[in-house]
């Protein structure tokens, strides 16, 4: 099976069916509320958006970088023209990375600040920093680490104190362990 675009749009609709029927209206209106209507909501749990991800990777085995990037990125935006991002769809994307995190290429950071940007909600931000950019950023090496370093370095500067403090996040979890101060020995009788 090829991972090509009319693999990642059958994805990327199976994903979206999949969480409207999952969907409630009284979890959509809790989490609309919330986000004070910046996205719109299908009302989906956290445990089906988990779960149709899951489903969703061992229908679509053969996804490679470019198929996985495509996918989040079409999670991530609006399902029709003219229409709202809807929460669960940008969590699946969230989960979708976590999950997929060793295929992701230095060049990937570009992309990874465009969701930041809009994600709208630390729901969304603390699991894409924590579980996907932080653990992404520690197995970077040599060239590549210089380079997302400058990028890190851009978002220390950014506007965006969203940014700014995700690069605080980023800078808080890759900071060495202080060394102990004083008597680090047990004595004993």
């Amino acid at each position: 099976m090829s991972s090509g675009p009319s693999q990642v749009a059958a994805a990327a609709e199976f994903i979206d069916r999949t969480l409207q029927n999952e969907g409630s209206w009284y979890r959509a209106d809790d989490v609309e509320g919330r986000l004070g209507g910046q996205l719109a909501s299908y009302g989906s749990s956290v445990g089906a958006v988990r779960g149709t991800i899951r489903d969703a990777l061992r229908k679509y085995k053969d996804f490679d970088h470019d198929a996985v990037m495509q996918l989040a990125s079409a999670l991530w935006g609006q399902p029709r023209p003219g229409s709202k991002a809807v929460f669960e769809r940008r969590l699946a994307a969230v989960v979708l990375l976590q999950s997929r995190t060793p295929l992701l290429l230095h060049s990937d950071l570009t992309r990874l600040e465009g969701f930041l940007r809009s994600a709208g909600t630390s729901e969304l931000t603390q699991p894409l920093l924590a579980d996907v950019v932080v653990p992404f950023l520690a197995r970077l090496r040599g060239r590549d680490r210089q380079r997302a370093q400058v990028v890190l370095g851009r978002w220390e500067a950014d506007p965006d104190s969203g940014l700014r403090r995700a690069a605080a996040f980023i800078q808080q979890q890759s900071a060495p362990e202080p060394r102990p101060q004083g008597d680090t020995h047990e004595r004993s009788l």
